[in-house]
């Protein structure tokens, strides 16, 4: 499903894909192909293995409940490091083989923690069948294409009741599934069955970085692949939202969006020593910013509570800076998680003053604008610095 909906949303990567599909899987065991379809009255793809009498066999089978996670075709399975010597050995595309070692490595780490064997004898009896193969070749010719591309995935399925291994019953998410998907947020939408298997979630995994991410940019494009179940009231479809975000500042990474919050109380200085030690503090490097809060604390006595935002490295320059320009003899600190919408700075004419606003994007795709309060600040009365404000604000 997930190769299928990359391939509607990106058709320009099939010859690609295609071609290291060719180039991993034997002739004997079929022809990899592409088809249309409907799930639930929507259009789709879906991605399947033609074996060579003719009789197709999707590939989704290995994603329904009513399927067991048993290899039909083969009474045999292989170990991780026999499938990694497989998928090298192949004249595959610049980074198909590392993309792709990788989504199967994580399938392995799981298993082996959950059978506590050594990663070099876990067994794959999925990938012992061709179609399964293909999947995990087929995602990873797909990541090694859009590797400057950012992941993201909304809430997943949770589905329920049980799935026949080759260990037997076990519950729905498979436990493969569940230990792969750690951190993952999940939902429960009524409907049974198996909705996330253990190759689709090491697929994720591999390719979803910051689990709390979501897309901001302009809609480029859609792709839809499905299963071959039917599901009760709804498609049995995985839905692929290409954004993009060309001419758009970055995204703050995951790092810069981890900050720490600094704090601490004073009690015994003057409203100018507060002033003056807020300033200094304010442009501290590492600083990203401050405020001051009036409080009442011990006694009836007004309490001045400095609140810091922080880079993370930049926590022992900082505090011994909190220690140098105030009274305090204690700080507190937490970690707290950001999400910064994407911005820039861009210099403008107010009346024949340069001046700089910041643009900051929503994600309906409109911006928001401001003109920095210092550029409006030197201007003569109020009534002046308003005017100027909005009209540095507004754009045709």
């Amino acid at each position: 499903m997930f190769v299928a909906a990359m391939l509607d949303a990106l058709p320009d990567l099939q010859p690609r894909v295609f071609a290291d599909l060719t180039a991993a899987l034997p002739a004997h065991c079929g022809q990899p192909t592409l088809s249309g379809g409907l799930s639930g009255g929507v259009a789709v793809r879906r991605f399947a293995l033609v074996e060579n009498n003719d009789k197709a066999r999707a590939l989704e089978h290995h994603h329904d409940s009513d399927h067991d996670h048993q290899d039909h075709h083969h009474d045999h399975a292989v170990r991780f490091p026999e499938i990694v010597r497989l998928i090298s050995s192949a004249r595959l595309l610049p980074g198909t083989a590392d993309q792709a070692t990788a989504i199967l490595r994580r399938l392995a780490e799981a298993e082996s923690l959950m059978h506590r064997v050594p990663i070099e004898e876990v067994h794959f009896h999925e990938i012992a069948d061709w179609d399964s193969l293909m999947d995990v070749v087929a995602a990873g010719s797909i990541a090694a294409a859009l590797t400057q591309c950012t992941w993201s995935v909304s809430d997943l399925p949770r589905g329920g009741g049980l799935v026949r291994t080759r260990h037997g019953l076990l519950p729905v998410p498979a436990p493969a599934t569940v230990e792969i998907l750690r951190g993952f947020y999940w939902r429960d939408d009524g409907i049974r069955g198996e909705r996330v298997t253990p190759t689709g979630a090491a697929i994720l995994a591999h390719l979803v970085r910051d689990v709390t991410c979501r897309p901001i940019g302009r809609l480029h494009t859609t792709g839809t692949g499905a299963g071959t179940r039917e599901l009760p009231g709804m498609p049995n479809i995985l839905r692929a939202i290409v954004f993009d975000q060309a001419g758009m500042p970055e995204i703050a990474s995951e790092e810069n969006n981890t900050v720490l919050v600094l704090s601490f109380d004073i009690d015994d200085m003057t409203g100018e020593e507060v002033a003056i030690a807020a300033d200094r503090l304010r442009i501290t490097n590492g600083v990203i910013d401050l405020t001051v809060a009036s409080r009442q604390g011990k006694k009836g006595r007004p309490v001045n509570e400095f609140r810091l935002l922080l880079k993370p490295a930049d926590f022992d320059v900082v505090s011994e800076k909190c220690f140098l320009e105030t009274t305090t003899i204690g700080l507190r600190w937490r970690t707290e998680h950001r999400r910064c919408l994407p911005r820039r700075q861009e210099a403008i004419d107010l009346e024949g003053h340069q001046a700089t606003r910041k643009r900051t994007y929503r994600p309906d795709g409109t911006a928001s604008l401001k003109v920095e309060s210092d550029d409006i600040a030197r201007f003569e009365g109020l009534a002046a610095r308003r005017r100027l404000k909005h009209l540095g604000e507004y754009e045709e």
